[in-house]
């Protein structure tokens, strides 16, 4: 075992911190996901550790560590960094080796980033305006109806209203739901309607063509918002083995090209 290389990935996340370790072969043998809080250092390296834990190998066996993400410069110990487009791209294309538009659901933005045949980025988009369209705005409406994170797509998939919250505003959504739990309309059709405003907003973004990958943590934990998106495209959309560690795939797949 000592002979054989390994290469780190770690994607440091608004929300959270992401770890994957690679062997030569490109195949992911530890990966750990971890909540990045307010201590950084702290989440980097137990995300670190946890990969390495799992992949049983020790930090002197990692030739080559690459970060991404919003925090990637806090991970003191990489070799090198690289963007969280580039990262995302790269980890979608080693799944699906053609010409993409990835779908990014984070928990503070949302990314629709487009690949050529060869695995290049031929262009993206953010939308970071406010948090409409991402993970803190499912989180948000989640908690006013008393609703954890882990349970909202159980129940969302029970529901069959096809129908968007009326507003994109965080703020002005969470008066609309306390005005459709005053009118006694169900918890699960609500959760619904914040998943169907996920999508649309993400429709609004740009044009979806051609084969569409979704990555993020939204996606890993809410299989209903790939369901909603393929029908309002009007195809299937494919998803990486554990969208939320693309990332970290990417990054670690960049560390072995080093």
């Amino acid at each position: 075992m000592s002979n054989r290389m390994y290469y780190a990935g770690i994607d440091v996340g608004t929300s959270y911190t992401k770890a994957v370790v690679i062997d030569d072969n490109k195949e992911a043998v530890g990966t750990f996901v971890g909540r990045s809080g307010a201590d950084l250092k702290s989440s980097i390296n137990s995300a670190i550790d946890g990969a390495l834990s799992r992949a049983g190998v020790n930090k002197e066996a990692i030739a080559h560590t690459t970060s991404t993400g919003f925090g990637r410069d806090n991970v003191t110990f990489a070799d090198s960094t690289k963007t969280e487009i580039s990262c995302h791209a790269r980890g979608a294309y080693h799944y699906f080796p053609r010409k993409l538009t990835i779908i990014d659901i984070g928990g503070q933005d949302t990314k629709i980033i487009r690949v050529d045949e060869k695995g290049k980025v031929r262009g993206f988009k953010m939308n970071r305006k406010c948090a409409a369209g991402t993970g803190t705005f499912l989180e948000e409406i989640g908690q006013k109806l008393n609703v954890p994170v882990d349970e909202m797509n159980a129940r969302a998939v029970s529901s069959t209203r096809d129908a968007p919250l009326g507003s994109f505003c965080t703020v002005f959504a969470a008066t609309e739901v306390l005005t459709r739990i005053k009118a006694g309309e169900s918890v699960e059709d609500m959760l619904r309607s914040a998943f169907e405003s996920v999508a649309r907003r993400v429709l609004e973004m740009g044009v979806l063509e051609g084969t569409i990958v979704m990555t993020g943590g939204v996606v890993a934990y809410n299989r209903i918002i790939v369901d909603i998106m393929g029908r309002l495209v009007g195809t299937k959309i494919l998803t990486p083995p554990n969208p939320q560690l693309t990332g970290a795939l990417g990054a670690a797949l960049f560390a072995r090209e080093m």
